[in-house]
């Protein structure tokens, strides 16, 4: 992660030496001074005047956008190309809206993986018209995700796991499985 800091040749916007009082214009030591300060808050007054660009994902500076990632809850690899990891922050704010369904399952998985999923599930509801009578279907909830991938060792099972229980109801099982396509 890179810092923030001084930048070679980084003018000031407002130069101090000239806002001094007119008995400190001609100081030659008083101007030096603050012409290192200058140096100092030129980085600070840049990044000040760009701050709509560093609040956007798909401007910002690489390691400020991993740190807007977890201002929105998103967990990012840093394997993944940069724009890949702009992506998933910027689709955040969608992706939380659609949490918990199988379409929001499926956009998840394919921003973490590049895959397009098959995603089922064992639905919404179960009703009985006979009152008392056992409900029909399956008694747990479930979802599945299906990738079909070129190469099956590519693709971390575990963790494609881990994407997919982060994105559903606690209570519903899951299950992952990655075949050749």
């Amino acid at each position: 992660m890179s810092e923030r800091g001084l930048v070679p040749g980084l003018a000031s916007p407002f130069p101090l030496g000239g806002m001094l009082p007119a008995i400190f214009q001609g100081d030659e030591l008083m101007q030096r001074f603050v012409a290192a300060l200058d140096r100092v808050l030129a980085p600070a007054i840049a990044t000040l005047d760009c701050m709509p660009a560093y609040l956007d994902p798909r401007l910002a500076p690489s390691d400020f956008a991993a740190w807007l990632a977890g201002w929105v809850g998103v967990s990012l690899d840093e394997n993944w190309p940069l724009d890949r990891q702009r992506d998933v922050i910027v689709k955040a704010v969608q992706l939380y809206s659609l949490r918990g369904t199988a379409r929001g399952i499926a956009e998840l998985v394919r921003l973490y993986v590049g895959v397009e999923p098959q995603v089922s599930d064992s639905g919404g509801t179960a009703v009985s018209v006979t009152p008392g009578e056992a409900l029909p279907g399956s008694g747990r909830p479930w979802v599945k995700v299906t990738l079909g991938v070129g190469d099956p060792a590519a693709v971390d099972p575990r963790r494609v796991a881990a994407v997919v229980a982060s994105a559903k109801p606690g209570h519903v099982r899951h299950e992952v499985e990655v075949l050749s396509e």
